[in-house]
């Protein structure tokens, strides 16, 4: 809006009609002290003011609107008729004033410097908007560091006492575990010698005094063979309970495990008049006993589950990968060796996959095959021991191919060679 100040009332309207054709808005003051009390209550981005008028002349109140803190940036075009000459121009620029007209004035001309004044305001105006808010967005900012930071130290304390706590856990676990793996191994050794005491008694009373009471003969057999079951899961959880071990990685040459290996199972292999062909494999960091307890198991699982009055065929091959993964396409070499043990056995639905790598887990009856439920359960935790993956494909009646992922190298047995 602009201020217009004047004492005749013919000038007045001619500039607010002048004004307001060109859209502007427009206020007006007949006076000076009129002119003071409007601009202490209203915004105005520009006054034309004329000079002479009775009581305040046009420069006290542009000496007094300049005065003031609210005021004193309003742009002021003064307006006179008779002191055009430097002295009275020079006192009106002196007293806050940025223009000097002289009437009879030139309608364009005055519009042109209005239009002038009226883009600076609007200008400062953008522009005091624009350091407002980014004032704004600066405390925000400010704020939003301080309590960014208060957050961070927050969270590292709080880090901080959760990875004492958890190092304290882990502490404790480690302890408990290796308590538990003891007491598991003293508990077996305890139990296997009443178990095998079992076993040789109930042979001698069957072969003394049974052979001839065929139903007494029959029950005695379910007896050692319950015993034999148990004798056999005690060795099983012995097993399980001594890969929590914290054993040393080795190269391990695979083609020499696999040899041990079928050398032990000679006899079951023997029996079920297997094959088992076995192609050329790496040498890899492993624990080697472990590694033995791992084919070990696959090969039998194998023989064990295969199809009746049949001979079955394992196959086992190795080939190397680029990267910790089942997918992973064979390479020449490469930091990983994945390994297959394929059987053509009954095979199993892959809906029950993780179910068969869970201790205890069965998907077939006692009746049917014999077993505890932990070899695969245990074959997966040496996996496991050595960061390595572990999965099969198989469909029912159709065999099935175990594979397991091992890194070559073991990043533990590095650090051992360099120590």
């Amino acid at each position: 809006m602009i201020l217009l100040v004047d004492d005749k009332p013919e000038n007045l309207f001619s500039l607010k009609s002048l004004l307001q054709i060109h859209g502007y808005e427009t206020d007006t003051a007949p006076s000076g002290e009129e002119a003071l009390k409007k601009v202490l209550k209203q915004d105005y981005e520009l006054i034309i003011l004329d000079v002479q008028m009775p009581g305040m002349d046009g420069y006290e109140v542009a000496e007094a609107i300049g005065s003031l803190s609210k005021t004193r940036d309003i742009p002021i075009i003064f307006l006179t008729a008779v002191n055009i000459d430097k002295r009275f121009i020079a006192k009106g620029y002196k007293s806050g004033g940025v223009e000097y007209v002289t009437k009879p004035f030139d309608p364009e001309l005055l519009l042109l410097k209005v239009k002038t004044f009226n883009r600076l305001y609007e200008q400062q105006r953008d522009l005091k908007m624009i350091q407002e808010v980014l004032r704004n967005e600066a405390e925000i900012r400010k704020k939003a560091q301080h309590e960014l930071e208060r957050l961070n130290l927050s969270l590292e304390e709080t880090v901080e006492a959760r990875t004492k706590e958890l190092l304290l856990l882990n502490q404790g676990l480690e302890n408990r575990n290796a308590e538990l793996a003891q007491y598991v191994s003293l508990a077996s050794h305890d139990l296997q010698e009443p178990v095998r005491k079992i076993i040789t008694f109930c042979r001698i009373l069957d072969d003394k005094y049974l052979e001839k009471m065929p139903e007494a003969h029959r029950d005695m057999q379910k007896v050692i063979a319950s015993a034999e079951r148990m004798r056999t899961l005690i060795n099983d959880l012995l097993n399980y309970s001594k890969l929590s071990a914290d054993t040393p990685f080795e190269t391990v040459d695979l083609n020499e495990i696999v040899a041990s290996t079928l050398a032990d199972l000679e006899v079951m292999v023997d029996e079920s008049n297997a094959v088992v062909l076995v192609q050329p494999l790496p040498s890899i960091d492993a624990i080697p006993g472990q590694m033995r307890q791992l084919f070990q198991n696959m090969i039998s699982n194998a023989i064990k589950f295969s199809k009746k009055n049949t001979m079955p065929t394992i196959e086992i091959w190795a080939e190397f990968l680029g990267r910790l993964s089942m997918e992973a396409a064979p390479l020449k070499t490469g930091p990983f060796v994945r390994i297959h043990v394929k059987d053509d056995g009954i095979g199993f639905d892959e809906a029950y996959l993780d179910k068969i790598f869970t201790i205890f887990q069965r998907l077939h009856g006692r009746s049917d095959y014999e077993g505890t439920g932990i070899g695969l359960a245990i074959v997966k935790k040496i996996v496991e021991k050595h960061h390595g993956l572990i999965g099969a494909r198989s469909l029912e009646d159709n065999g099935a191919t175990f594979s397991i992922v091992l890194p070559v190298k073991q990043k533990s047995s590095l650090n051992n060679n360099n120590a």
